[in-house]
């Protein structure tokens, strides 16, 4: 089979740490054509799709992760599966790329659903569940965010489209700088931002749950490291082995049928105690670190069973 793999530039890969490097190794091993596809790499001509894509071939050898067979102009009649696996933020291009991604035929399979990615906003979907998440504002006027923060004393602050931790400020009572966290996050009161009660559980670490068609797959604890609140590998967290809850199953089975009606069949889920925090469906990571804590290859199952959704 054909996959087609739409992400970041080939050279930004982490080695170590990006899962969908690993998916394609994973791919690979299982006897798929592996072809890179770029940001700028799809065309919508009267009506059907074509891909200007670079056929590779992943290696597990740290300085040359890739090796670049040859350029390959496909059409949307060549292809069988599409991993959505771009890095947020969800701006303009990813928007665009999503609306055109939408005209593949029902025979490709899509993982994760366009029309699903642009419907999940990672930071802000998640609040629709009001027993398992958090008490939560998401806004950009001035006075309710103050207000909001005035109620509950201790908060996290964070922009909707971020990742990997970059933008996250821990905000306390009495903190001076409330204000100009607030200007700087929202752009001077112009863009919705989220807050959230600070969950004490977080200094043991947060939970990253991922899940193959709604089911869990792997589990890992990120674990923040001297001198810093955020959790993410992003910002300097460790993995640690960890393990799933009753309570974890209940926000599992909570979320399950939402999930598979839009068809986000890779999916991250964020816990902190009791809480889910976020529910990442462009290009959820952990699976790397799952594999050597646990000696597991969770990538040949995930391809496993989009190999079964092409059937």
């Amino acid at each position: 089979m054909k996959f087609l793999f739409l992400m970041d530039p080939l050279e930004t890969v982490k080695f170590e740490k990006d899962t969908t490097f690993i998916l394609m190794v994973g791919a690979q091993a299982r006897g798929h054509e592996i072809y890179y596809l770029p940001e700028d790499g799809i065309s919508l001509i009267e009506g059907k799709l074509y891909f200007h894509t670079i056929k590779v071939i992943p290696q597990l050898i740290e300085h040359m992760p890739f090796k670049e067979v040859a350029s390959a102009h496909l059409s949307q009649d060549d292809i069988d599966a599409l991993f959505i696996r771009t890095d947020p933020p969800f701006d303009e291009k990813y928007l665009i790329n999503s609306w055109l991604l939408d005209h593949l035929p029902k025979r490709v399979a899509v993982i994760n659903s366009a029309s699903g990615i642009r419907t999940v906003n990672e930071k802000i979907w998640a609040g629709q569940f009001k027993k398992i998440t958090p008490p939560t504002i998401v806004s950009a006027d001035k006075r309710d965010l103050l207000e909001f923060i005035a109620k509950h004393k201790d908060v996290i602050a964070k922009p909707t489209d971020a990742f990997g931790g970059q933008g996250v400020f821990h905000i306390q009572k009495k903190c001076n700088n409330t204000n100009v966290i607030l200007e700087m996050l929202t752009k001077d009161f112009e863009k919705a931002i989220v807050v959230q009660k600070y969950i004490p559980e977080s200094k043991n670490g947060d939970k990253r749950i991922l899940l193959l068609n709604g089911n869990i797959l792997g589990a890992v604890l990120r674990v923040h490291g001297e001198g810093e609140h955020r959790n993410n590998f992003y910002a300097g967290g460790k993995p640690k082995a960890t393990t799933v809850t009753a309570n974890d199953k209940k926000i599992v089975a909570t979320l399950k049928p939402y999930l598979q009606k839009l068809g986000l069949y890779l999916v991250g889920i964020d816990i902190l105690g009791d809480y889910l925090i976020e529910v990442n469906v462009t290009s959820p990571t952990c699976m790397q670190e799952m594999n050597r804590i646990y000696n597991l290859q969770l990538q040949e199952k995930v391809i496993a069973f989009v190999e079964k959704l092409v059937k």
